[in-house]
């Protein structure tokens, strides 16, 4: 159990980027969904030990985090947004290197678990290729596979289905399904599709706070029987913007389907749907968003 209580943090630039966040995470992944911007990277650098907070405490199975910042590393894994490799260097000797790194001292012992990771990311055949000669979704399995190097019990990974086709996102979200039964794993993201197809925990982040936490269906289910959808023109769409909570806008052959939040049907045309988790997302970030600009005109007054 990863235990984050009451964590803040404010940059030097006045951004406060982590307001009172607390989460008990257990193991399984564990989906942080939100936009760019929301807080999600300062977190996970936080719990990583790559920076300090401000206030606040973090646990992982009893130990303290912000003050045994080594025994935390010697048990995680982690897979920032930006990944970068030595492109002239080959998969299984940057992986080598990495597990020198980590302390792995024993050549033989290295070499079994170099071939079981790079085997279990399906990276085995392209071995000895140079790693500037990868895909993506390529470089994205190898950055697991370095995060897994030691058998961490934690693993972190930023962003990681950002920029993949399809195919390789689901390589890389099984690889991550596969790995996450006996370890915590949190999967910071933009995408909620990545969370509603993953995780059986999640915790949204708007502006540097928790807005909803828990099992997915059970935010998608406080919106059943609250959501309608309606086809309008163009022309229509503003208006239909300022008259209604208005969460998503989609292009269906050419003309906006909107979805919209409310407690009985909007007017005539519009037909209650089932809600899914992009709806409690848009939603959430409404509020959040109105949230802010609320406080803001209050401080202008």
């Amino acid at each position: 159990m990863l235990s984050i209580s009451n964590l803040n943090k404010t940059y030097a630039n006045g951004v406060h980027a982590i307001k009172n966040i607390s989460l008990e995470i257990p193991n399984g992944l564990f989906g942080l969904l939100g936009p760019n911007g929301a807080g999600k990277s300062s977190l996970m650098r936080t719990i990583a030990t790559l920076q300090e907070p401000d206030t606040g405490s973090i646990s992982f199975h009893g130990l303290d985090v912000l003050k045994e910042k080594e025994a935390l590393r010697r048990q995680l894994g982690y897979l920032p947004q930006d990944f970068g490799v030595y492109p002239k260097v080959t998969a299984e000797d940057l992986l080598n290197h990495f597990a020198v790194l980590k302390g792995i001292s024993q050549r033989a012992v290295r070499k079994e678990m170099i071939e079981a990771l790079l085997r279990q990311t399906n990276l085995w055949e392209a071995r000895k290729r140079a790693l500037g000669t990868f895909s993506g979704g390529m470089r994205q399995r190898f950055g697991i596979a370095q995060a897994l190097i030691g058998a961490p019990k934690l693993v972190i990974v930023d962003e990681p289905t950002a920029g993949l086709d399809p195919d390789e996102r689901n390589r890389f979200l099984n690889l991550l399904s596969e790995i996450g039964e006996n370890v915590v794993i949190i999967l910071s993201t933009h995408i909620v599709a990545d969370v509603t197809d993953l995780c059986p925990r999640m915790a949204m982040i708007g502006k540097g706070e928790v807005l909803v936490q828990g099992a997915p269906q059970s935010a998608i289910d406080t919106l059943k029987n609250k959501i309608w959808r309606k086809s309008i023109t163009k022309t229509e769409l503003p208006e239909y913007q300022k008259q209604f909570n208005v969460l998503a806008t989609r292009l269906v052959g050419g003309k906006p389907q909107i979805n919209v939040f409310a407690e009985s049907q909007p007017d005539d045309g519009f037909k209650m749907v089932e809600p899914d988790l992009e709806d409690v997302y848009f939603l959430q970030l409404r509020a959040s968003q109105q949230s802010s600009m609320t406080a803001a005109n209050a401080v202008t007054r």
